[in-house]
């Protein structure tokens, strides 16, 4: 099997460097205590990015390469099914990392979650079952698991907190993704309990960014309202509809501070309890529409079709712990968009979804 491999050495560095390595159901742990004291990951040791070609997996594997790790893993979806138990095991197998980031998920907007719930819960929970059980046979050292803002309930008190989690109803049009999100949270969890091993969790808001998905029909907020005010600019329309009221509140974050994040809990960070990672800065559907418009140079109108669904009234994150930890976004959200849609007119005709 074929897989992307920067600089990689023949090592089984996974299970020398980590004492709990388990092999037997019998080995395992019964209490929540964790002997582990996070620092600088080691930049030659092996490190899977799970997802690496996509939008969040991407910006870790160019920010991780920035940072000088010498030994990263990859394999992109033609070269591994990662819904394919069998296959996951020997790949983790095979290549044995001491570090893992779970960035691969089905992702996809409102239409996509409301109409495909199935294919949302079935696949991702697939994926996150066969990466975690088989990190942990291999004995993968330090894993950070990544969700979504959308596993709080839609009700929460803004903004939403990590304790939030399970204390209400979550948004329908998206319940079956956020479950398999709230189930990957308890899987890393449960690792801790049972078997003892330093793997967190970290839920980002709203990402966005180059190497996003721009599907008129598949695609988030954001990235839709890029490829369609682009189009418009490039067609000379002078009028757009979107979706909604424009009255619901979005935070949004570049997958680029994201990327940031991820490396910096991993070295700085170790506890049960999932990490929001925001910006703790949110603005309306309305607001975002005219941005989006200024970066794009669209000089027209935009109406809203209020016959389409809002999701979520609000979701800004509360983001006291991460600061707590010493970390906070870079990249504001004019400057951040110039860039994405710099990247998405560079890329048009390559871009996901176009």
């Amino acid at each position: 099997m074929s897989a992307d491999v920067a600089n990689r050495r023949d090592t089984a560095a996974g299970q020398e460097h980590w004492p709990h390595t388990v092999s037997d159901p019998a080995d395992a742990r019964t209490t929540d205590d964790v002997a582990y004291t996070p620092g600088a990951l080691d930049r030659s040791a092996p490190f899977y990015v799970a997802g690496h070609r996509g939008l969040v997996g991407s910006a870790i594997w160019r920010h991780l390469q920035d940072e000088g790790f010498e030994n990263l893993i990859g394999a992109s979806s033609r070269e591994l099914d990662l819904r394919d138990r069998a296959a996951v095991e020997a790949f983790i197998a095979e290549h044995r990392p001491r570090y893992l980031v779970l960035a691969a998920a089905k992702v996809g907007g409102i239409g996509a979650n409301n109409s495909q719930p199935v294919d949302f819960l079935s696949d991702n929970l697939r994926i996150q079952l066969n990466i975690l059980d088989a990190a942990r046979t291999a004995g993968v050292e330090r894993v950070l698991f990544l969700g979504s803002s959308c596993i709080y309930p839609k009700l929460a008190e803004q903004p939403l907190r990590e304790d939030s989690l399970l204390t209400g109803y979550l948004e329908p049009t998206n319940d079956a993704y956020a479950i398999a999100k709230i189930a990957g949270i308890l899987h890393v969890q449960s690792m801790r309990r049972q078997y003892g091993l330093p793997w967190i969790s970290a839920m980002p808001t709203n990402l966005y960014g180059p190497g996003d998905n721009f599907s008129p029909s598949g695609s988030h907020v954001l990235p839709a309202m890029i490829r369609r005010y682009d189009e418009a600019v490039r067609a000379g329309d002078t009028e757009i509809t979107n979706w909604g009221s424009g009255s619901p509140r979005r935070e949004f974050l570049h997958v680029s501070d994201l990327a940031t994040a991820c490396l910096y809990l991993m070295e700085h960070y170790d506890g049960p309890q999932q990490v929001n990672v925001g910006t703790g800065e949110d603005v309306t559907i309305k607001e975002l529409a005219g941005l989006v418009a200024s970066a794009t140079g669209y000089e027209g109108t935009t109406s809203w079709d209020t016959s389409k669904p809002d999701g979520t009234p609000r979701k800004l994150m509360d983001v006291s712990l991460l600061r707590s930890l010493g970390w906070s976004a870079s990249i504001d959200l004019p400057t951040g968009l110039d860039d994405a849609v710099a990247w998405y007119r560079a890329h048009r005709e390559q871009a996901r979804g176009a």
